[in-house]
């Protein structure tokens, strides 16, 4: 059985570093897939641009940043919730974001857990590792999940 899946979707190289340290040290077992605007998210869930033609990587998380160049963050959520074969792949929405509104477009446009970065290190590996025993191992996929492996 091939190792779970985690699409991490951040523009910022700092941010990226950190959460790969921070999932690097939580333990778990997972692949880690990066991509660093909105535009190659879609390409890349969709198979098309740059992605065409490769087989279509199935994460079973997309760690979403919001504030991204090309296609927004909330733009993703909508987009990957209106076509069937993408709309039940569990999307996180982990950013620095304390906008409440921000917040409450995620979840009205069907994101499933919406998170704000630490600051302190020590409570972002503590959040990562959280998040991964939770996406990673607790959570279950209906049947007819097309992404499920």
């Amino acid at each position: 059985m091939s190792k779970k899946l985690i699409l991490l979707v951040e523009d910022n190289r700092d941010d990226e570093e950190l959460t790969l340290m921070a999932f690097e040290r939580s333990g778990l077992e997972y692949e880690i897939d990066v991509v660093r605007d909105g535009a190659e998210t879609l390409d890349y869930l969709f198979a098309t641009g740059k992605y065409n033609g490769q087989p279509k990587r199935r994460p079973t998380v997309v760690l979403l940043d919001l504030n991204l160049p090309k296609v927004s963050g909330l733009e993703v959520i909508r987009r990957l919730r209106a076509d069937a074969k993408t709309r039940s792949v569990p999307i996180v929405v982990l950013t620095t974001s304390s906008e409440q509104e921000d917040m409450i477009s995620s979840y009205e446009l069907g994101c499933n857990s919406y998170v704000r970065k630490p600051v302190d290190f020590s409570d972002f590996l503590a959040a990562s590792r959280q998040l991964g025993l939770y996406w990673l191992h607790l959570n279950e996929f209906p049947p007819c999940n097309p992404y499920r492996e």
